[in-house]
């Protein structure tokens, strides 16, 4: 899912993108962390209970149902569409960062795309069943984090 606004409400100062995942949720935590040190992309990875939302556009429960990346004029994708974005933006040098930006493209070109987001969506919905889940990971019908 991708949305576009005029980027009103960014937060001053901020430069780059950011990419917001469930720092309460063990899978997305470390999920998050591997993406830092193997993508290492060019944007801000920061979980959403830190931020602050209403700014941002995002409200709590899309925020608790997938990953986002808000982007700095304002994009915003959310789920599979917000990874191959960060993909995209790997700052690796060489063949790894070569190949983390194509994976990126690769998932935002349909029918890879569509795929993908049903990837994620199978995965988002069981994340409470992941190595490193905690009871926070669950999502509740509706969207809501389990808590």
């Amino acid at each position: 899912m991708t949305t576009r606004s005029d980027g009103e409400g960014w937060p001053a100062g901020r430069q780059r993108p950011l990419f917001l995942y469930d720092g309460d949720c063990g899978f997305c935590t470390r999920s998050a962390q591997f993406i830092r040190s193997a993508v290492r992309p060019t944007v801000d990875i920061e979980p959403w209970q830190r931020m602050p939302l209403a700014t941002l556009g995002v409200s709590a429960g899309q925020a608790g149902r997938a990953v986002w990346w808000i982007g700095a004029h304002g994009q915003r994708a959310s789920g599979a569409a917000a990874i191959a974005l960060v993909l995209g933006r790997s700052g690796r040098v060489g063949a790894r960062g070569a190949a983390w930006r194509i994976a990126g493209r690769a998932l935002a070109v349909p029918p890879v795309s569509w795929v993908a987001a049903g990837v994620y969506r199978v995965v988002a919905d069981n994340r409470h069943r992941l190595p490193g889940a905690t009871a926070a990971c669950a999502v509740q019908p509706g969207g809501a984090p389990g808590r």
